[in-house]
């Protein structure tokens, strides 16, 4: 489908931009030509569009279809068919229009989605993708939004540890490198997933077109990191013994309104016999219907396939066949469609106004009666042994008249023009000429046609000779293999999957569309050797000379070649002024010496400097160190360069330099080499006088001692700077993996036949029983101590043959074989963190539980537990588990008696990591824990552990009661309901188990306070499901209600007329039914008119109601008279204050409090002293303010005026900003801020009057004023709760 795709795209990308939104197509008149086998069968007048959504909206793909008999549309998604039954898609068809509706879109809902029209005349289809997106952050909803405010809150989530990884952001790309490297995209054959730290390829139907190295490049802040791997595919078995293999990288080129041309390779094997040729399958998209399209086997790899119907889409694939049979097919092409490429480019758009185009070809614009002129610029795009693509340059038409083409051809020298389609009409400047024979030549020209007549005929091509098959090509020449990696070689291409060490030859065939050539003579025997890698970093950039302009750079080769010889070099700069590095050179350096021109005098510069090898370029070094360029006119010389030790002996070594740069003002007269061990900064000299050649071999070292040297130059004028220190080259460490102790060296001159040669004490190593173990690859070489011991201490060192001496030594000392022991012992015996040591819970049944938390433990973690140093076995009565995801590790066991007595321990291991932890139980903790799992026991026998013949009875007051739900024993719980509980069900209940062992009793007792507190809970869920008072007539009289859960005479029910309590009697009848409280006035008069309440009351909390409620009040009062007594600020002050620069500043305003407030001023939060400048005032207690005499830039800021008395305060802020003379005023937009409270700073005394205080809850209440609103009861009053009486005493006595 990707040519549709294609054209889609070209034409809402031409189109769309009018920003139309519907498209008028406008209908040929009946009288024009159209070709009857289209007619019929089905075609999209209105094909399907692409969308993009958000996840959870709505979708609506349709098209509509014509065609004869009525075409029937089947929906598919990915090439599967939809199952509509699930109730996610929604299909409608209505005369010719047809609709697919997804309500409710998914990420897993972005697919190809096609539609398929059929009828007995052919088929027709349609592609569209629906690209589904996630919502952004903020436009998801809480799971919980559903919830009112004050319950949307997240459930407990409870942990006992998080581990969170913090991961850059990355971009991935996949890539493939064949016999191109190409980008992967997402198809049916190729899923690529990235995210949470992870990327991943899947190729979900894997073939032989599928083998390559794969790339995975992640682009990220710091740079590019590349992955490579090779992927190799065997043929699956053929479905004919020793038949071909499938062909590969099948392609569809020239694709038209009929025909398409496709090419593919041949099968990748060479086990079977001979292809003869190919066939080549299509299948319409939307079937399963494989048709073939050859009736004989084609014998190169091209096939042009003709026949095909306008506006559908098909599928291809091939197979070979050999004298056994035919071969398994090809993998399937993407999805073709038979289309004029040229359709879009004769559309025309026409603006009606508005929204709304006309779109019609050009052929529809102009006035009719007019026949066409000839094509132009007729030539043969492709040709081949039996067809030539012919493509043309319309002519400039402007009928309305449809128009076509003609093709004529002449055989060269053998005959006249004939005309190649009578039958069928073209459309589009480009058609395949089939049906030609091999080796001739050929003209062709193209007349044009309408219905007004035929144009002349184009000027004819050149001649055009077809193809001739000449047969497969001839073998290649000699093929020469070169090392690539450790398991690779280069042939022209990489082969991979070899095995270090072997020896290979190798062989090579040639390749075209008739089939394979001989193969070719065999290479070279070739080794595979080491990987090579990118260098590591070059490192010690030095300066060695300046001369204002330019400076001369030296650096040291890297230390690892990644094994191939480093030859080029790339150098950076950095001004540190401008904190930008740029190129200093473009072609690379092949030195380690380089002169940086075009420096700017005076500035400071450092430098970095890249290795490269065959691979590729390598990491930069280090920065060097900032060098300032200014021109060297020191008289002494500058230092030497390239310090190396070569020929490494017992208590000798040769130490080799370069001469300076810069010479001084006088010639170099000699050198002075200094020596330093390892770990001292004591340098000092070697040679007491100077030398005259830049090498000097340095004598009475000591033995497995390590050293650094460095080189001095003289001249006339004196000694010179010192030069950078020379390397120590052999490494000692610890494998962070295995513990083991090792010394590694590298050796950067490698040969063919080098070797590394390992000694102790200067004798050669071979001994290897007791641990010892060297391990070589390619130009590193480790020697490994399995189990160091106080026996391996000594001086070792490795030379490296057939090199010009290198060679390096190094001394294990105790005290660094000491710390190399203990990390090697930390390693080989980590230990596993633990959160919780071991502990136990007693469980039901008296079990004991015995666990410890780790930090982490993974699946593998094994452990065992001891019971004083017995071993524990995991059975019945000791279940051992753990759950790797908490790091908890646990053991239940069923019976903890007196014989537990003792010490309880858990060894873990996890890997290599260990850990222990002990529990001890004896004495009072022991008797503590055996008490109450004991008690546990018992409590289970007791309740849980009953027998079948177990029978249970209730008594009240020692008589049987049988409540009407018999117990269940089963559930473990037995209950005796009180229905309509009342003073009649005060007693002595008790409830009895009773089988074979004996009897178990319980009891309570239901009177006193017990039935005071069942009255008060009942009390506390009626008023909670209290409802609103109702009015019901009766016979006699008018009946208050009060619906609630439940009522019980028992219950403290106060009713009210007017505030006043309402005593039961005859006319006053105060009663009720379980379900509701009532209050029957019989025969009411007028008196008993007024406002009635029901109270619901706790007498227990009515005192404390009112203590409470008087505090309150009292805290209120109090609060109320401080805020009117405190220190304010009345006004007068301005947010912004704009005042030009020497002129006086006056900041003034009223203030109040009683007492009198305090008045403070402060700037930018720093208090304002006073002074000739600053002058703070108060006047009459009432107006103060603050002046700033000749006001400066340095005035400008944030004052702060604060007023404040022992009953609190405020604070206002003022912006002050101070212009310049002459400058525009600064426009300020005022950005208010509230003033700011201050607490009282002593407790408030409000001043009491002469009359006593009334004690409270003594005095009665007086009875609130006529007019109040509290005369009628507010809602929710007609029942109780604390929480609401207490709002409504409050109030009232406030």
């Amino acid at each position: 489908m990707a040519a549709v795709v294609t054209r889609h795209k070209h034409f809402a990308q031409e189109y769309l931009s009018t920003e139309s939104k519907y498209v008028v197509e406008k209908k040929m008149p009946e009288k024009y030509i159209r070709e009857e086998s289209m007619i019929r069968g089905p075609k999209f007048v209105v094909r399907l569009r692409s969308h993009t959504v958000y996840e959870n909206s709505a979708i609506k793909l349709f098209c509509t279809v014509e065609g004869y008999p009525t075409p029937h549309v089947k929906w598919f998604k990915d090439d599967v068919i939809l199952d509509v039954s699930s109730g996610k898609y929604f299909v409608e068809s209505n005369a010719g229009f047809h609709a697919l509706t997804i309500l409710k879109c998914a990420t897993d809902d972005t697919a190809m989605y096609t539609a398929v029209a059929s009828n007995t005349h052919g088929q027709a289809s349609s592609q569209a993708s629906i690209i589904v997106k996630r919502c952004k952050e903020e436009e998801k909803s809480s799971p919980y939004s559903w919830l009112p405010y004050q319950y949307a809150i997240l459930p407990e989530i409870k942990y006992t540890k998080i581990n969170i990884t913090f991961t850059e952001t990355f971009d991935v790309t996949f890539g493939k490198e064949g016999d191109k490297a190409h980008l992967l995209k997402e198809s049916r054959w190729v899923k690529m997933e990235s995210g949470g730290g992870v990327a991943k390829l899947s190729l979900t139907q894997l073939a032989k077109d599928d083998e390559g190295l794969y790339t995975l490049r992640m682009v990220t802040k710091g740079g590019d990191a590349v992955h490579r791997a090779y992927v190799f595919v065997d043929d699956g078995p053929p479905p004919v013994p020793q038949a071909p293999g499938a062909p590969m990288d099948i392609k569809i080129h020239d694709a038209n309104r009929d025909y398409v041309i496709v090419s593919w390779k041949p099968p990748n094997t060479t086990t079977e016999g001979p292809i003869i040729g190919y066939f080549v399958d299509r299948c319409e998209v939307g079937t399963e219907n494989w048709v073939q399209c050859n009736d004989s086997p084609v014998k190169i790899c091209k096939y042009p396939v003709q026949g095909l119907f306008e506006g559908h889409s098909y599928y291809f694939r091939v197979r070979a066949v050999n004298s056994r049979g035919i071969g398994k097919p090809s993998r399937m092409s993407e999805p073709i469609a038979a289309l004029d490429p040229t359709e879009f480019e004769r559309l025309h758009a026409t603006k009606l106004g508005g929204r709304l185009d006309v779109v019609t070809y050009y052929d529809d614009l102009e006035a009719e009666g007019k026949a066409p002129g000839p094509p132009s610029k007729v030539c043969a795009s492709e040709t081949d042994r039996t067809y030539v693509v012919l493509s043309w340059v319309p002519p400039v038409y402007r009928s309305k008249a449809p128009m076509w083409y003609y093709i004529e051809k002449l055989q060269v020298g053998a005959g006249s023009w004939q005309r190649v389609n009578t039958k069928v009409p073209i459309r589009s400047p480009r058609y395949a000429v089939f049906d030609l024979l091999e080796g001739k030549d050929y003209q062709f020209r193209v007349l044009s046609a309408n219905m007004y007549g035929i144009s002349e005929p184009s000027e004819p091509t050149n001649t055009v000779t077809t193809l001739q098959l000449k047969g497969v090509p001839s073998a290649p020449g000699q093929v020469v293999a070169t090392r690539e990696t450790d398991t690779s070689v280069l042939i022209q291409f990489v082969v991979h999957g070899l095995t270090t060490g072997e020896t290979y030859v190798f062989r090579v065939q040639a390749i075209n569309e008739l089939g394979l050539s001989d193969e070719s003579q065999e290479s070279a025997p070739l080794t595979v050797r080491a990987a090579l890698k990118l260098p590591s970093s070059p490192y010690d950039v030095s300066l060695l000379y300046c001369d204002g302009e330019s400076m001369v750079l030296s650096w040291k080769q890297p230390l690892h070649f990644g094994g191939a010889e480093v030859t080029d070099y790339y150098i950076d700069k950095y001004n540190v002024a401008k904190k930008a590095w740029h190129e200093v050179n473009i072609p690379p350096i092949k030195e380690r010496l380089h002169k940086a021109r075009g420096l700017t005098a005076g500035s400071v510069y450092q430098f970095r400097v890249y290795g490269a090898n065959i691979i590729g370029l390598g990491s930069a070094s280090t920065p060097s160190a900032p060098f300032k360029c200014e021109a060297w006119t020191m008289p002494e010389p500058g230092p030497a360069y390239d310090v190396t030790c070569t020929e490494v002996r017992d208590d000798s070594v040769v130490v080799e330099w370069k001469a300076p740069v810069y010479n001084g003002t006088s010639a170099v007269t000699g050198y002075f080499v200094e020596k330093c061990k390892k770990g001292s900064d004591t340098w000092s000299k070697v040679n007491e006088s100077s030398v005259n050649h830049c090498y000097l071999k340095v004598k009475g070292l000591e033995t497995g001692a390590s050293y650094v040297f460095r080189v001095r130059a003289e001249n006339a004028n004196g000694i010179g700077v010192a030069s950078t220190s020379s390397d120590l080259e052999i490494k000692c460490g610890v494998d962070e993996e295995s513990g083991d102790i090792y010394l590694s060296f590298e050796s950067c001159q490698m040969k063919e036949k080098s070797k590394f040669a390992w000694k102790k004490s200067y004798q050669e190593i071979t001994d290897f029983s007791k641990g010892i173990v060297v391990k070589t690859s390619g130009s590193h070489s480790t020697l490994l101590f399995k189990n160091p011991d106080k026996e391996d201490l000594g001086t070792y060192s490795v030379s490296v043959t057939h090199t010009d001496g290198v060679s390096a030594s190094y001394k294990i000392s105790t005290e660094e074989l000491e710390k190399m022991l203990a990390l090697s012992y930390d390693i080989r015996n980590p230990i596993i963190p633990l959160k919780t040591e071991l502990a136990y819970k007693i469980l039901e049944r008296g079990r004991m539980r015995f666990w410890l938390q780790a930090e982490g433990i993974s699946s593998a973690v094994t452990y065992k537990f001891f019971a004083n140093n017995k071993e524990l076995v995991n059975c019945e009565q000791t279940k051992m588990s753990h759950d790797a995801a908490t790091g908890i590790i646990e053991m239940v066991m069923d019976h903890f008696t007196v014989d537990s007595e003792g010490t309880f321990t858990v060894q873990i291991q996890d890997g290599r990591a260990k850990a222990q932890s002990s529990l001890v139980l004896i004495g009072d903790a022991f008797k503590a824990a055996l008490a109450e799992a004991e008690y546990q026991r018992r409590e289970y026998i007791r309740v849980a552990n009953l027998k079948k013949d177990s029978v249970f009875h209730w008594y009240k007051d020692d008589v049987e009661v049988i409540p009407e739900v018999p117990a269940d024993l089963n559930s473990g719980v037995c209950k005796f309901p009180l229905t309509n509980f009342s003073k009649k069900d005060v007693g002595l209940y008790k409830a009895t188990i009773t089988d074979d062992r004996g009897q178990d009793v319980s009891q309570i007792d239901v009177s006193g306070k017990a039935f005071d507190d069942v009255i008060n809970e009942l009390s506390r869920i009626a008023g909670s499901s209290a409802s609103e008072l109702s009015i019901q007539c009766t016979a006699e009289g008018i009946m208050l209600q009060c619906h609630m859960k439940y009522y019980t005479e028992e219950m403290k029910i106060h009713w009210k007329q007017k505030d006043s309590k309402i005593a039961a009697s005859e006319r006053m009848r105060i009663g009720g039914n379980p379900a509701m409280a009532t209050l029957e006035i019989v025969e009411p008069t007028d008196k008993d008119k007024g406002t009635y309440t029901i109270e619901i009351v706790d007498p227990e909390k009515m005192h404390s109601l009112y203590e409470n409620a008087y505090a309150e009040f009292q805290r209120l009062k109090a609060e109320a008279y401080a805020e009117k007594n405190r220190g304010k600020v009345v006004g007068g002050l301005p947010d912004v204050v704009t005042i030009m620069e020497k002129k006086t500043l006056s900041l003034t305003c009223t203030v109040c409090g009683d007492p009198k407030p305090l008045v403070s001023w402060s700037k930018n939060d720093q208090e304002v002293e006073p002074s000739d400048q600053y002058v703070v005032a108060i006047d009459s207690g009432k107006f103060a303010s603050l002046t700033i005499k000749g006001v400066s830039l340095e005035d400008s800021g944030k004052y702060t005026m604060t007023v404040q008395n022992k009953f609190g305060g405020e604070s206002v802020d003022i912006v002050v900003s101070v212009y310049k003379h002459g400058d525009r005023i600064p426009e300020i937009k005022p950005t208010p801020t509230p003033k700011r409270i201050m607490p009282p700073t002593v407790p408030i005394v409000i001043p009491t009057a002469k009359s006593a205080t009334p004690a409270p809850a003594v005095a009665k209440s007086p009875a609130p004023p006529q007019n109040a609103k509290t005369a009628a009861p507010p809602r929710g009053m007609n029942h109780w709760n604390p929480e609401a009486f207490f709002a409504f005493f409050g109030g009232w006595m406030a």
